[in-house]
């Protein structure tokens, strides 16, 4: 048997999220189908994490044990004949008998844009997260210093999550502006249930001045969700690259 993994980028918006569920189609789902078809076996494609209804990827990581014969360097393009326009494998290749996408992931990166302009993109509506106001980006620069390196960052976790540490580390956030649309990149080596959208959800408070950047470090020893901002929209939220 080999062990292959899969690069994945896709779509989130008509997915109910990665993982495979009763209630609605998801993107583990679709590509375990794809590699029936191609293969003829039913395997276990395990991912590196979850990703929520209408959140996109760039580089989702999976693998799974397989005894086709299809050379695992061009498997990713047999499987992509055998899946939609908005889920595409990029790239595939061979590991180690003992690989495990999610437990040996050392971090992750993922990006989150915002469209800011006072009327919205039909282009963007689902891609992006529609502000049409202009909010203060110095000021969001500023505080988002205060998240990195090593916290508990349990304030900025959604509920419904049974994990054994809230304590993770953020190595890196950077800002970037491309017209109308702002990206805002996020590094580190782990991120709780919904922290990347909490965590721009309260920098949207920021750049609305209804809360301070000094603000952040008091938030984050609060240990309250209710002390931090909103989560901001799934469609703005992009998985961009697993880290081995």
């Amino acid at each position: 048997m080999k062990n292959i993994q899969l690069t994945i980028s896709y779509r989130g918006t008509n997915y109910c999220g990665w993982q495979v569920q009763p209630n609605g189609l998801t993107i583990q789902e679709v590509i375990v189908r794809g590699i029936r078809e191609l293969t003829g076996e039913s395997v276990n494609l395990i991912g590196s994490g979850r990703t929520d209804a209408g959140v996109h990827a760039l580089g989702q990581s999976a693998n799974f044990l397989t005894a086709s014969t299809i050379p695992p360097d061009v498997f990713y393009r047999a499987l992509n004949t055998r899946l939609p326009h908005d889920i595409r494998i990029i790239g595939s290749r061979e590991c180690d008998s003992n690989f495990h996408s999610r437990y040996h992931a050392k971090g992750k990166s993922y990006i989150y844009k915002i469209y800011e302009s006072p009327i919205g993109s039909p282009f963007y509506s689902d891609l992006a997260f529609h502000i049409s106001r202009s909010l203060d980006w110095m000021a969001m620069k500023e505080a988002a210093a205060h998240f990195i390196g090593e916290h508990d960052f349990i304030t900025f976790m959604a509920s419904g999550s049974s994990i054994k540490t809230t304590i993770r580390t953020i190595e890196e956030i950077s800002f970037d502006k491309n017209g109308d649309l702002r990206e805002i990149t996020f590094r580190g080596n782990g991120f709780l249930y919904n922290m990347v959208r909490i965590m721009v959800g309260t920098l949207y408070e920021v750049g609305y001045h209804r809360l301070r950047p000094q603000d952040m470090t008091k938030i984050i020893e609060s240990r309250d969700r209710n002390q931090a901002g909103v989560t901001a929209p799934a469609q703005g939220l992009y998985l961009k690259e697993v880290y081995y």
